[in-house]
């Protein structure tokens, strides 16, 4: 079927990696971080390739399948993201934004957002947000607790930083958390820091 008049594709990412459990992880957080992506997984190279590897905005490849077809990944090192156990720059290879997978979720998601910021700073390349996401859905003193929340902050030291009760907090996150839909502090963190509501660096 053709696409309607003024349809933007959605961009595509793809995750090269032979382990079926770390690409599905590493897949989800993706989706919930940058949930205007289509992200596509294969477990080879030979299946990427043949799915059209041009059409991909950005590669996050296991290290060793970036070593066994070097060349390929050398001529698209912009777009490659080389999935590697340590965070260690002396195994890592050269040239190349490497992206340790061995770290708890929160820090694999400060990443994320890390290069969706550097590499799309102010969404250049990328499709407008939907509107469900671009809603301000929240009321200003909503947004303030969920900026505390996503930096760490308990109820009561939240209580105490804009000097309210403890139990207004604890109904605040309750109105948080049901008008996104959104209960882990992973995806608070996700919306906060994608809606400007918290710097990158402070999380």
């Amino acid at each position: 079927m053709p696409e309607s008049k003024g349809h933007v594709e959605r961009p595509r990412m793809a995750i090269v990696d032979g382990n079926t459990l770390a690409i599905i992880g590493l897949r989800q957080i993706l989706q919930n971080v940058i949930p205007i992506m289509d992200v596509s997984t294969f477990g080879t190279f030979d299946d990427f390739m043949a799915a059209g590897a041009d059409s991909f905005v950005h590669f996050f490849v296991a290290q060793n399948i970036v070593l066994a077809h070097l060349p390929f990944f050398r001529e698209n090192i912009h777009r490659t993201l080389v999935l590697t156990p340590s965070n260690n720059p002396e195994t890592q290879l050269t040239g190349f934004h490497s992206f340790c997978v061995n770290q708890t979720e929160k820090d694999l998601i400060h990443q994320i957002l890390l290069i969706m910021q550097f590499g799309h700073a102010g969404g250049r390349n990328l499709p407008k947000m939907p509107t469900v996401l671009c809603d301000k859905l929240l009321s200003n003193r909503e947004i303030e607790v969920l900026a505390l929340i996503v930096q760490g902050y308990i109820n009561k030291e939240i209580a105490d930083k804009l000097n309210i009760g403890l139990s207004t907090v604890i109904t605040h996150r309750k109105n948080i958390t049901d008008k996104l839909g959104m209960k882990s502090v992973s995806a608070l963190t996700i919306y906060a820091v994608m809606h400007g509501y918290v710097d990158i660096n402070q999380i």
